[in-house]
């Protein structure tokens, strides 16, 4: 995936992310659709398209909410960092690990979000941050349930193949 793609795609999920989303949520949990597509373009794709996505899409999410500029392009780069960590480790195109990473790291995210909110703006009074974070993460992980094996496809059918020049 070519990094301007990758800004498209971030724009294009940042908006569904703001428009759609809040419409598709299950008693109180919303996915998050930015961070299941950055996740998945860091373990089929490229770290660089991770990062692009990460970056680009959490500025539009941060220029287009009120939220302090930069927060969610902050928390959202930290998971892709780690998600290309853990694609260092274990070959590209696994379609169970890029699951569990964005459950994983769905927690990661909101409770980042979380403390440099609190941080920024005072406190929050959200009760229990793990019972308040479980279902999203749950969420999202069933959404990189579709667009993983999407995603390998696309990645096995558009990739440039790496062929010995004569």
């Amino acid at each position: 995936m070519s990094l301007p793609l990758a800004a498209v795609v971030a724009v294009v999920a940042a908006v569904l992310q703001l428009t759609i989303v809040q419409y598709l949520g299950i008693n109180g949990a919303y996915p998050d659709l930015l961070l299941v597509v950055a996740v998945i373009a860091t373990f089929t794709w490229s770290t660089e398209a991770g990062i692009t996505l990460a970056f680009v899409g959490g500025l539009m999410i941060d220029l287009l909410t009120p939220r302090p500029i930069g927060l969610t392009a902050f928390t959202l780069l930290v998971s892709t960092g780690i998600a290309a960590l853990i694609a260092r480790l274990i070959p590209r195109g696994r379609i169970v690990t890029a699951i569990g990473a964005t459950f994983v790291l769905s927690f990661v995210t909101d409770l980042l979000f979380l403390g440099m909110y609190t941080a920024l703006r005072g406190k929050l009074e959200v009760g229990d941050p793990i019972q308040l974070i479980l279902p999203g993460a749950l969420y999202s992980a069933a959404i990189a349930v579709v667009l993983a094996p999407a995603a390998v496809a696309l990645h096995k059918r558009f990739a440039e193949r790496e062929r010995v020049a004569w």
